[in-house]
C-alpha cells in the first residue's frame, strides 16, 4: 500500500524542526565550550575536550542507550519532564532534542574552537589597548574573525542532526509525528517494503548531503581567501 505523498511532509517537518532547534542550541551551549576549551590553560581542559569528542567514536547505539535511562522514568526525566509537562522525557521531541545536543555537539563546537584559536592573541591585545572590556572585545572581535568556525559548525551540526539515525531511534522510537523522523521514515518504509517512498526520501537526503559538503567546501574557500 502506498502512503500518500503528503503523508511524506510530516516526517520531513519534524526533521527540519529538530536540527533547526538543536542548531540554535549547540551554538548557545558549544560557543562558550569552544572559546573555554581555545583560551584556557588548565591542565583537564583536554579531559573535557575528550568528553565533548567521544560521541564521533561512540556507536549511536551506545550513546543512545544511556541516554534513554538517563531520560526515562528511573532517570533525569523523572525530574525534568514534569517541568515540561511530560511524565518522562523519553519518546517525545524534548527527548530527541536532548539527545541531539550531545550526539552533535562536537561538530560544533570543534569548528568553533579551531576558528578561536587560529585568531591568536594579537587582535584581543589590540582590543585591550583601546580599553575594550573582555566581552565586548568577544562580541565585536573574536566572534566576527571566527565567524568561518561559526558557520562551519552550524551547517555540520544541522547537517548531522538531520542524518541521526541510532540515538534518535533508542530515545524516540517511531511514534509519528512526534519521534519520527526522516532517517527513522526511511528505515520504516524499507522494514515495510515502501520502495517508492523510501526512494523520495533517501534521494532527498542524497541531495541534502551535496548540498552540505558543497556549502562547506565553499565556506572553507572564503576563508582561506579571506585569510590570504
Amino acid at each position: 500500500m502506498e502512503t500518500p505523498l503528503g503523508d511524506l511532509w510530516s516526517p520531513i517537518r519534524l526533521t527540519l524542526e529538530l536540527a533547526s532547534l538543536t542548531t540554535f542550541l549547540l551554538l548557545v551551549v558549544g560557543t562558550p565550550l569552544a572559546w573555554w576549551l581555545a583560551r584556557t590553560h588548565a591542565w583537564w581542559k583536554e579531559g573535557v575536550a575528550t568528553l565533548v569528542a567521544m560521541p564521533l567514536v561512540l556507536p549511536p547505539t551506545v550513546l543512545g542507550f544511556y541516554l534513554l535511562i538517563a531520560l526515562g522514568p528511573s532517570g533525569a526525566g523523572t525530574v525534568t519532564g514534569p517541568l515540561l509537562g511530560l511524565r518522562t522525557l523519553a519518546f517525545t521531541f524534548e527527548g530527541l532534542v536532548i539527545g541531539s545536543v550531545f550526539y552533535s555537539l562536537p561538530f560544533v563546537v570543534q569548528p568553533i574552537r579551531n576558528a578561536f584559536e587560529a585568531m591568536g592573541e594579537r587582535p584581543l591585545e589590540v582590543a585591550a589597548t583601546l580599553r575594550a572590556s573582555p566581552f565586548k572585545a568577544f562580541w565585536t572581535v573574536a566572534v566576527p574573525l571566527a565567524r568561518p568556525g561559526f558557520l562551519t559548525g552550524a551547517v555540520l551540526g544541522f547537517a548531522h542532526t538531520v542524518g541521526e539515525f541510532g540515538v534518535v531511534l533508542m530515545i524516540g522510537g517511531n511514534i509519528p509525528g512526534e519521534t519520527k523522523v526522516l532517517s527513522v521514515a526511511i528505515y520504516d518504509f524499507v522494514e515495510s517494503a515502501q520502495w517508492r517512498e523510501a526512494h523520495i526520501l533517501a534521494a532527498g537526503m542524497v541531495v541534502f548531503a551535496f548540498s552540505v559538503i558543497l556549502a562547506m567546501t565553499l565556506i572553507q574557500s572564503r576563508a582561506a581567501k579571506a585569510g590570504a
